[in-house]
């Protein structure tokens, strides 16, 4: 069997963000993209893949109140509250254009022609302004509305060069962009009107309003023609295409029909001509047995928006939760739906096939079901209050619900089609219902906790997967009391025969699974200081995990409850724990928005990942160990992917092409091929490599002129390189000689212009700076005291040579490293010696001045005649200085000895005289 491989590291593999908070939407004209706002941002939705493609953003972070995209697909100006207007290359993300809007207020409502040219702002302080876009100026400034201008809508007709808006007085507006004079008001409506549609021949109006009232006007003679009751509050309203066959929702005749959206969240098909509804839309079927909340007014499935998509026969709405949905004309089915907020996410699970989808719980009643490639939304109806947790049965397509509603509900996906509906539901808890978890081997009990305090197992029919559309109800099997405060989940075991239990309470407790249908209690977890938030099984130990509000996981055993480890690390609760690897490794989540991965063996942290600005209250592994998912309260619903294999392959692959380019370098050095070698050194990215390049360069023959010849060769990208490992090796005295040799290289040959080009050059310049003054420094020191050495060597030259009076003598300050012998004075011998020779020196006085040989053959005498003529040079000197100083005393001249001694310390360090080679003066001068 294959070693259990750790994992390492997670990485985001996709997100499904928020992008819509409310606002205006619109469709582009091909209906690829969806526009919509999110504050301070414009996001473009692609249709297709169901991802943020573009992102439109004011640079000063003020929200924006309005947009427009023109008809041609080509313009996007948004409004913002900072009174600007921008003109946007959407595809680009780029800002083309900015100016202010002239509105005293920000503006609200916004629009283009059919040309494209003209755009319309309303704005809160009751005027509309009108904006040549091509000649960029202003060409009208309407006033006579009262109030803000929540509605401006060019006549599709452009020859007719007519405006249409609505303002708090609740008339439409008719303005002659000619005359810039208001043709006339139409009024009918006695709330805020919505929307408004245009027939084909532009000769018919149909305007919609919160009053619940659909009018249709006769524009040539600017009178209502029929006043249609629709007993909603209608949002949005479109007129179906006369050319097609609408027969399926009720469309008999030729007669002018047209769609409604309002408060009842359902879509209408009207008969303007007879003012009858002749086709409702169907509410999904989960919804029959507990709603009666159809004619509720702020019922979350209310649309605020209708749009048409002509050229797909498509018609989009928007929920007041948010959501965007898509149906197909003419059966009105759901093709799209599009979750624009999720608001606090409470619980995200796998689900389906592969794991193909997930199911979320939000701070809503409503349940979401996400189609991973697509990010396509299931909206699921059943809950009547917030849904709380979630769990998944793993080896079907069951999963299970719980909510503030007290009821627990069963749900099933279709494997074909991947349709969720409702089974099966139970009501018995008396209070809100916050865990839930299934049974593990077989579909067959669902185990619930409360904030009754009590635990409830109920028993799932042997045919639930059969039932079909029929929704059963379940009934609790047994019931529990088991914490003194709300149980905040539950956990079945691997096997069936067993159950966990965290409560507020700061306990954990474990409980017998009675086949009759009972449980009891076998034991309590005592250790956390805080309330218990999730309680976890083992796939493969005998082994419970718990999280707590005291920022602690900890292990505990199921044999005598004893708190096995503890791992501590988040500054916060610990929300969630689960098992991965085989239950080697655990992951939790906490409310500091980070999600940790430990290895139990040793209590370490193996990776923290940070991708929630949030608590992180979902968490959940797939089957194939491969990916987990989180959900957190910032909206944000994140899909990971292991990446551990895939990061071990890279490092393998990339240790292997190293050595292969190592390999390679050595070969091209052998070679002699110093360009390519330099090349393939410089893209190892290795100083020390390129170092070892540069100093191979320089042991050759004629190394300045090749190493100038071989960088100036080099691509610009390389000479970037190059210089930036000048820098590290400048700091080093003992490679500062190939730094300095390269950065003469490019500093003559290169202008200072084209050396600021480069990326990062003027720090890398700035850093040489400090160490080659050193350099410099040290060099100098040198440079001084070998021309003191050179100085000695001169004087000890010409010590024992006679001196010409007619012949000025230089001194010769060629290098110090000829083949000169170099003469060193014994300091050791004391002075006094030559005194008690100087008697037998006299004797001889004369014998040695014949004698004396000079310079040039002094240099090729050996050791002893060189040491033994020294003796006797100091010798002759103590004879003249006794000679000619005889009339001192004793002391006088002991004390001149000693002087002359001192002011020979700094000369005489050397015990012996020598004669050294180049390299040792060289070894000497440093």
């Amino acid at each position: 069997m294959a070693s259990l491989q750790f994992k390492t590291n997670y990485e985001v593999s996709s997100k499904i963000e928020p992008f819509y908070k409310g606002g205006k939407v619109q469709v582009s004209k091909d209906e690829q993209y969806i526009f919509c706002i999110s504050g301070s941002h414009v996001n473009v939705l692609e249709i297709c893949t169901g991802k943020i493609v573009h992102r439109i953003e004011h640079d000063d972070q003020e929200d924006i109140t309005s947009f427009a995209l023109s008809c041609d697909d080509e313009l996007l100006v948004t409004a913002s509250r900072a009174l600007l207007l921008k003109q946007w290359d959407w595809k680009q993300a780029q800002c083309t254009r900015s100016w202010k809007a002239i509105h005293n207020v920000p503006v609200a409502s916004m629009a283009f022609d059919s040309t494209s040219t003209l755009l319309a702002t309303g704005g809160c302080d009751g005027t509309i302004k009108l904006w040549d876009v091509i000649k960029q100026y202003c060409t009208h400034n309407l006033k006579g509305s009262s109030g803000v201008v929540h509605l401006v809508q060019f006549h599709p007709d452009a020859l007719r060069l007519q405006l249409f808006s609505s303002s708090l007085d609740c008339g439409i507006r008719v303005w002659d962009l000619r005359t810039s004079q208001c043709l006339c008001v139409l009024q009918s409506h006695y709330s805020a009107v919505t929307s408004l549609g245009f027939s084909r021949d532009g000769q018919t109006m149909i305007s919609s309003g919160r009053d619940k009232i659909c009018t249709v006007w006769n524009l040539k003679t600017q009178k209502v023609k029929r006043t249609i009751p629709v007993y909603e509050a209608v949002e949005g309203v479109v007129l179906l295409p006369e050319k097609y066959d609408f027969s399926e929702i009720g469309v008999k005749n030729k007669e002018l029909h047209f769609i409604t959206a309002g408060s009842k969240g359902v879509l209408r098909v009207w008969d303007a001509s007879t003012a009858r509804c002749v086709y409702t839309q169907a509410l999904p079927p989960t919804l029959s047995s507990s709603d009666d909340c159809e004619d509720k007014e702020d019922d979350p499935r209310s649309l605020t928006y209708l749009l048409h998509l002509p050229a797909s026969s498509r018609i989009a709405t928007v929920t007041a939760e948010h959501n965007i949905l898509l149906y197909q004309l003419p059966s009105l089915t759901t093709q799209q739906q599009f979750v624009g907020y999720n608001d606090e996410v409470l619980d995200v699970k796998f689900l389906g096939k592969a794991d193909s989808h997930i199911v979320v719980a939000t701070n809503s009643c409503q349940l979401k079901v996400f189609e991973l490639q697509t990010n396509n939304c299931q909206i699921l109806y059943g809950h009547t209050d917030t849904v709380l947790s979630l769990d998944v049965f793993k080896k079907g397509f069951f999963f299970a619900s719980c909510a503030k509603d007290r009821s627990v509900r069963v749900w099933q996906m279709d494997g074909d089609s991947g349709q969720v509906h409702c089974v099966a539901y139970g009501l018995s808890h008396t209070n809100a219902v916050g865990s839930i978890s299934f049974s593990r081997l077989k579909a067959s009990f669902i185990v619930s906790g409360s904030q009754d305090c009590t635990v409830k197992v109920w028993d799932l029919p042997q045919n639930i997967s059969d039932i079909g559309a029929e929704i059963h109800q379940l009934t609790a099997r047994s019931t529990e009391k088991a914490h003194d405060k709300d149980v905040n989940s539950v956990a079945v075991s691997p096997n069936d025969k067993l159950l966990a239990s965290g409560s507020q309470d700061r306990t954990a407790k474990l409980w017998s699974l009675a086949v009759d249908g009972g449980f009891g209690l076998l034991g309590v977890f005592r250790g956390h200081r805080r309330g218990v938030w999730a309680v976890c099984f083992s796939p493969v130990d005998q082994v419970l995990a718990t999280s707590s509000a005291d920022g602690t996981t900890k292990l505990w055993g199921l044999q005598d409850f004893s708190c096995l480890k503890t791992f501590e690390g988040h500054d916060a609760s610990v929300l969630k724990v689960i098992f991965v690897s085989r239950g080697t490794q655990l992951l939790t989540s906490g409310s500091d928005g980070l999600v940790k991965l430990w290895t139990i063996k040793n209590n370490e942290c193996v990776k923290t990942l940070d991708a929630h600005q949030d608590k992180v209250w979902g968490l959940h592994n797939s089957r194939k160990d491969d990916k987990m998912v989180t959900g957190s309260a910032d909206s944000n619903i994140t899909v990971w992917q292991d990446v551990t294999e895939v990061e071990l392959a890279e490092e393998q692959a990339k240790q292997e092409d190293q050595i292969l380019k190592q390999q390679e370098l050595s070969n091209l050095l052998h070679e002699k091929k110093y360009l390519k070698a330099l090349g393939l050194a410089i893209s190892l990215d290795q100083p020390h490599t390129v170092l070892m390049v540069i100093k191979a360069i320089w042991q050759v023959e004629d190394s300045k002129e090749l190493l100038e010849k071989t960088v100036l060769k080099l691509r610009q990208d390389q000479k970037e390189s190059l210089l930036r490992f000048c820098v590290v090796w400048n700091t080093n005295a003992r490679n500062c000689l190939q730094a300095q040799a390269v950065l003469r290289v490019l500093l003559t040959h290169l202008s200072p212009e084209e050396l600021l080009q480069y990326q990062g050059a003027r720090a890398h310049l700035e850093g040489l700076i400090p160490y080659t003054e050193r350099h410099m420094q040290r060099i100098g020191h040198l440079l001084q005291s070998s021309m003191f050495l050179n100085y000695m060597w001169q004087k000890m030259r010409v010590a024992g040579a006679p001196i010409s009076l007619d012949q000025d003598e230089e001194m010769d300050t060629s290098t110090f490293g000829s083949a000169r012998p170099f003469f060193e004075i014994d300091a050791e011998k004391p002075r006094g010696s030559d005194k008690e020779d100087q008697g037998d020196d006299s004797d001889h006085e004369e014998e040695e001045e014949t004698n004396v040989p000079d310079v040039e053959e002094a240099e090729v005498v050996d050791e002893v005649s060189v040491t033994n003529k020294a003796s006797s040079v100091r010798t002759r000197q103590n004879k003249d200085c006794a000679q000619t100083n005889g009339n001192h005393s004793e002391s006088e001249e002991s004390s001149e000895d000693e002087d002359r001694e001192d002011d020979r310390g700094d000369l005489t360090t050397f015990k012996d005289i020598n004669i050294l080679s180049k390299s040792q003066c060289q070894t000497l001068a440093s």
